[in-house]
């Protein structure tokens, strides 16, 4: 049988099976099950270690800070209202920031079998 034609990129954004497209990527918000619930694919070579969340720190400090830093000095927003604001949205971001960064990075691991490196083939 040969593979379904998936863009595995599109597939692990969405949070969806990198091999097939429909299995559920995340059995919660961001923990993966042992294998896809469709075609079987065993997600034991996910390794994403901590990949998603520096991406997501780094984008979520630029976007955060410089949100807050451009509404207090351009828009003269007070800082008890900037600050507040920024402490309340950027936790609920991240969380959907790092869902999707990690169902892009498995999809990239499966896209080019990507694997634990090795110093010889033995």
């Amino acid at each position: 049988m040969s593979e379904p034609k998936v863009s595995a990129i599109r597939a692990g954004l969405s949070g969806r099976c990198p091999r097939c497209g429909t299995g559920r990527l995340f059995r919660s918000l961001i923990n993966v099950p042992d294998a896809c619930e469709h075609c079987g694919l065993d997600y034991r070579f996910i390794d994403t270690g901590d990949g998603p969340a520096v991406f997501g720190i780094f984008i979520l400090g630029f976007l955060g800070l410089g949100g807050a830093l451009i509404a207090t000095l351009k828009y003269d927003v007070p800082e008890w209202v900037a600050l507040p604001a920024v402490i309340l949205i950027l936790p609920v971001v991240a969380l959907g920031l790092l869902r999707l960064l990690k169902g892009g990075l498995i999809a990239l691991q499966y896209k080019y079998s990507a694997e634990e490196g090795r110093l010889s083939d033995e």
